[in-house]
């Protein structure tokens, strides 16, 4: 599979697309970035990369960070951990407060904005110093040391934070909150901040691509069937309310964030992360879907 060709076609493809949408106007940090930037890197099985573009440029992995906490959360609690959260696509806006309520402080799953503030919780409890533990994770994922929170990012999104304040005092008055909220908040908008280039986050998720060998990084251990788990949250969940297009016109598990990144796996043969800042009214990048969508047309291979 000659993937350089492949990338550089989907490149010249997508350029209808490249002043489509616009970046994430509620946080003030996300602001600076400029929007034209656009980088993709493919890391597979067998060890080779391939890329292009700003694909060493750092930005905020937003909620891409939910997968690598989902991750740490259950390898600590296993199968205990479904008593707080669901595992059911939320149909719904990412920081939906309404099906919060209607369902009784159970969010939907692990990668709506609710699920992750209660991740963040059973981390907090579960680990002894929750910060350096989850950076730690994470540096040894990508396999650089360097890998940083970006405190004015974290800053920014807590001052205009409100929606996840009202959506975590929801999740405490309902008993699913365990620790303060404010400590909650803090840590769940580190692991928003983390800055990573799309070289860092491929080689992140590449794990995630091969349940066949044990995965085991910074005190976190899976087992081949977790890790399968994981893949299925993501297909189903992993693009919020846009879950069910991301599937049928890309085909893989993925993640998406807000700061316009997405990592996806093709199980078995390969990890991919795209960046572009411009986002689709359903807060997922435009180019990055369209990009995703080529590469599994133009190599015909998905999990379907």
């Amino acid at each position: 599979m000659d993937y350089n060709q492949i990338l550089q076609e989907i490149y010249e493809e997508i350029q209808p697309y490249a002043s489509m949408g616009a970046p994430a106007s509620y946080i003030p940090e996300l602001q600076k970035v400029n929007p034209d930037h656009y980088g993709i890197c493919l890391h597979t099985l067998k060890g080779k990369e391939y890329a292009m573009g700003d694909c060493d440029e750092r930005f905020s992995i937003q909620s891409i960070s939910k997968v690598l906490v989902l991750a740490m959360g259950f390898s600590r609690l296993g199968n205990q951990l479904w008593k707080r959260i669901g595992v059911e696509p939320s149909g719904n806006a990412f920081n939906s407060i309404f099906q919060l309520e209607m369902e009784k402080g159970i969010p939907r799953n692990p990668l709506i904005n609710a699920g992750a503030l209660v991740m963040t919780d059973i981390l907090i409890s579960t680990l002894s110093h929750p910060e350096e533990e989850y950076l730690t994770f994470v540096r040894e994922l990508c396999g650089c040391d360097d890998i940083q929170y970006n405190e004015h990012m974290a800053t920014s999104e807590r001052e205009t934070g409100f929606l996840n304040a009202a959506i975590v005092n929801m999740l405490k008055y309902h008993g699913n909150i365990k620790n303060d909220v404010e400590e909650v908040l803090r840590f769940y908008f580190l692991q928003c901040s983390i800055g990573m280039n799309c070289r860092e986050l491929s080689r992140a998720f590449l794990p995630f691509a091969d349940h066949t060998h044990p995965f085991s990084f910074g005190g976190t251990t899976l087992t081949t069937s977790q890790v399968k788990r994981i893949n299925a949250i993501m297909q189903t969940c992993g693009f919020y309310d846009e879950a069910g297009e991301f599937s049928y016109l890309v085909g893989l598990p993925g993640k998406s964030g807000v700061g316009g990144g997405i990592a996806a796996v093709c199980p078995r043969k390969y990890a991919v992360a795209v960046w572009s800042p411009r986002l689709n009214a359903k807060g997922n990048s435009v180019m990055g879907m369209k990009a995703l969508e080529l590469l599994t047309t133009k190599t015909a291979i998905s999990i379907f």
